[in-house]
């Protein structure tokens, strides 16, 4: 597919990139990524860019924990109402200045959290289960019920391995929409991990850090090469700007009923199945 060809496929132009939507159905537990990888192949050439979300790379890695499986401790219990709820919610968010879509969320937080900050803890500790909201990357509005995805094992290999795949000179990324933040040069993120060049696995004291920081914007988490920080967060925002334009996005758990019509401990697959999804774009620089 030559650049001159792409008019007759949909697409909208980003400054001086080309970026292409991949649109699948929803890609359900351990099922195999071909619905993004064989359009892929179609449409990419020598030089593009793929840039796949995270949470359809571990749904397809059958990543997926039951949250109703887990009995809130008192820890989890605190952490969810005190510590979240109100002293984030109506003090540290507002004083911190963070997004007021947070701070909104953060005050209605339902009761189901409260397991949710058990997983957190069992699974990636207390450095982690501080941070009042997106702990660790645990996505809870891209799957069925009452389940959760985590962040993908091993994106770098993932990325490696779709790229040969496609069998051509294009780069692959899979990224989280969870901040990377600068300061004095240097990057870094809460998340447990990033690629090389971004400090990574910082959990709540890297959110801390990052609101008196400059936010990056979304974090590359696995790339098929190496490349710079600069060029990888470059292109991670260009897919992400791409999301953020879509009606069926589903960024926070509060956002699922108005796209999907269920209560987030409801959703089925086919009600995920329901929708058109995007989980990833080709980005083309444009000669």
């Amino acid at each position: 597919m030559k650049t001159d060809d792409v008019k007759n496929i949909k697409h909208v132009i980003n400054g001086e990139y080309l970026v292409i939507p991949i649109e699948t159905g929803y890609i359900k537990p351990n099922e195999d990524l071909s619905s993004i990888i064989e359009p892929a192949k179609k449409l990419m050439e020598d030089g593009d860019y793929l840039v796949i979300a995270e949470t359809p790379i571990s749904v397809s890695q059958g990543r997926l924990i039951d949250e109703s499986e887990y009995t809130p401790s008192l820890t989890a219990k605190f952490l969810t109402t005190v510590w979240s709820k109100y002293l984030w919610g109506y003090v540290f968010g507002p004083v911190l200045k963070i997004k007021k879509r947070t701070i909104k969320n953060l005050r209605k937080l339902p009761e189901e959290t409260k397991a949710h900050k058990e997983v957190v803890l069992q699974l990636y500790g207390l450095k982690h289960a501080l941070k009042p909201a997106s702990e660790a990357g645990i996505d809870l509005s891209n799957a069925p019920g009452t389940c959760v995805s985590l962040l993908p094992d091993n994106p770098e290999k993932v990325a490696k391995d779709l790229k040969d795949e496609i069998g051509r000179k294009v780069c692959v990324m899979i990224i989280d929409t969870d901040a990377t933040y600068m300061k004095n040069g240097k990057y870094f993120t809460g998340l447990p991990i990033a690629i090389d060049g971004i400090d990574a696995d910082n959990g709540f004291f890297g959110y801390v850090k990052g609101q008196l920081s400059e936010n990056m914007g979304s974090t590359p988490l696995g790339c098929s090469k190496k490349i710079s920080v600069e060029e990888a967060l470059k292109i991670a925002n260009i897919a992400e700007d791409y999301q953020k334009s879509l009606s069926t996005e589903m960024k926070t758990i509060h956002s699922v009923k108005a796209v999907l019509g269920s209560e987030i401990d409801e959703v089925t697959i086919e009600d995920l199945d329901s929708i058109t999804h995007t989980p990833a774009v080709i980005i083309r620089k444009i000669n």
